[in-house]
């Protein structure tokens, strides 16, 4: 007992640090990043209800495209990550470049969703009102599509070549021009009239492009990129290497939208509620992303980590780096739900919704602080994966669990369609409550997939990318 107790803390003290070298400028930018969604809501929830319920709608449907299109465009991450454990620098510049070609393929259909929504607003049977803000929301990020690829881009590059610093400097450079561009066209002022919520569209794609052009320029002119040699040419589309990135890329861009989607519907049912109900949602929703940036940063990182051994063939390490993980970030993901149980009402007030909403908002606080253990559980697996390069299984076992267990579950709660159900489960509860059970369910079968992958690794060996 006390040799396996040494093993594993020495693992810890070897693995944990360079998990959280990684980790914490990623945390760092993703907190920075998701400040705008935090100011977005606190900000239209002063201007007007109706404003914060279009915003909901609005960036439900926005999320569910940005995720599941930047998803194959994350790929780059893991397959750089192992080219880059390999040594095999000018490789990585080159699906780089086919990266970005994939990156303005995924902007058109990004585009033509957005600037086409019909289909989602119906599904939340809103009012005139509501429905035309929604649409300005989403044809003002419409002309962001492109530069929100191409930083993506630019984001997994940077977490593949342990350099992620570079990408938290300009977020938080970013959060500090989105706070006055945001608070300018929400309320209106220098001759610009208030927009309400689509200001916060405006104010997002101005810091997007800002991003892009930054970034770009570093990568030109400064000398660490170099070795990678990422635009000392021109790179027509290589079908085998973007071929590689989608069989990747496809599964983990399809996964993200079932997990995004999972939560983006139960915002357009939830609606049928009324304005005060999803405005209540939309708080926790938007308190629940924040604590979800903890584990998913040490996701990242872990899986950037857990590919480089493997480009740097040692699958016996990637596995224990993969076990260490999980086990730390569960457990920093269960004090964190603890936590925020105590402080739910200091929390809320940060928000200062409508007595309407907040009276929702405090209703479905349980389900913040009791479903971080199983969401740091399958996120954790679920990035070990595609460390791995796997993503296929983990997406079937996604929809199963996320849609026909989640939403579906969640739905037939929530309108009174199974007998037996509790009433505190009518309503939005519902859904939350279908989403927890889920994401339990997730996190089982990917933690058996990551076990049976990482073994049959070592007894077959690793197969470097293109």
């Amino acid at each position: 007992m006390t040799s396996s107790l040494s093993y594993i803390t020495t693992r810890f003290q070897r693995d944990v640090p360079k998990i959280l070298h990684l980790a914490t400028p990623i945390l760092l930018g993703q907190l920075a990043v998701i400040a705008f969604g935090v100011m977005d809501t606190a900000m239209t929830a002063r201007f007007s209800t109706d404003d914060l319920a279009a915003l909901g709608l609005a960036s439900s449907i926005f999320i569910s495209i940005y995720v599941g299109l930047t998803g194959v465009l994350s790929a780059l991450n893991s397959i750089a990550g192992q080219l880059f454990g390999a040594q095999k620098y000018l490789d990585v510049g080159e699906d780089t470049r086919q990266t970005l070609w994939l990156a303005m393929c995924t902007s058109f259909v990004g585009i033509m969703v957005l600037l086409h929504p019909g289909p989602f607003i119906a599904i939340g049977d809103v009012s005139p009102n509501i429905e035309a803000k929604a649409r300005l929301y989403l044809e003002i990020l419409a002309f962001g599509t492109p530069g929100t690829m191409i930083m993506r881009t630019y984001m997994a590059l940077h977490n593949a070549i342990s350099m992620p610093k570079v990408i938290t400097k300009l977020q938080v450079i970013g959060l500090m021009l989105k706070v006055p561009l945001n608070y300018w066209f929400i309320f209106g002022g220098f001759g610009i009239p208030a927009m309400g919520g689509p200001g916060c569209a405006l104010a997002s794609v101005i810091v997007q492009w800002f991003w892009v052009i930054s970034v770009t320029t570093l990568i030109c002119t400064q000398d660490r990129y170099k070795p990678f040699g990422i635009f000392i040419k021109f790179s027509w589309p290589n079908w085998p290497r973007i071929w590689n990135i989608l069989k990747l890329g496809a599964p983990i861009g399809f996964s993200y939208l079932i997990e995004v989607t999972s939560f983006a519907f139960m915002a357009l049912f939830i609606i049928r509620f009324g304005t005060s109900v999803l405005a209540g949602h939309q708080i926790i929703a938007n308190m629940g992303t924040v604590l979800y940036m903890v584990p998913l940063s040490l996701s990242i990182a872990t899986m950037t980590v857990i590919a480089q051994h493997l480009g740097a063939q040692e699958p016996d390490k990637a596995e224990q780096v993969g076990w260490s993980a999980v086990i730390f970030i569960t457990s920093v993901s269960v004090i964190i739900g603890i936590v925020v149980w105590f402080l739910q009402d200091f929390l809320l007030d940060l928000y200062a919704p409508r007595p309407e909403a907040r009276v929702m908002a405090k209703k479905l606080f349980i389900f913040i602080a009791i479903y971080q253990m199983a969401d740091a559980l399958q996120v954790a697996a679920a990035f070990i994966l595609r460390g791995y390069r796997v993503a296929f299984w983990p997406m079937l076992i996604y929809a199963g669990s996320l849609w026909g267990v989640g939403l579906l579950g969640g739905y037939l709660m929530a309108f009174d369609k199974v007998p037996f159900v509790p009433d505190f489960f009518y309503g939005a509860a519902g859904f939350w409550a279908g989403n927890s059970v889920s994401l339990a369910i997730a996190a089982i079968f990917l933690l058996g997939l990551f076990r049976f992958t990482a073994r049959k690794m070592e007894r077959e060996g690793v197969k470097l990318p293109l």
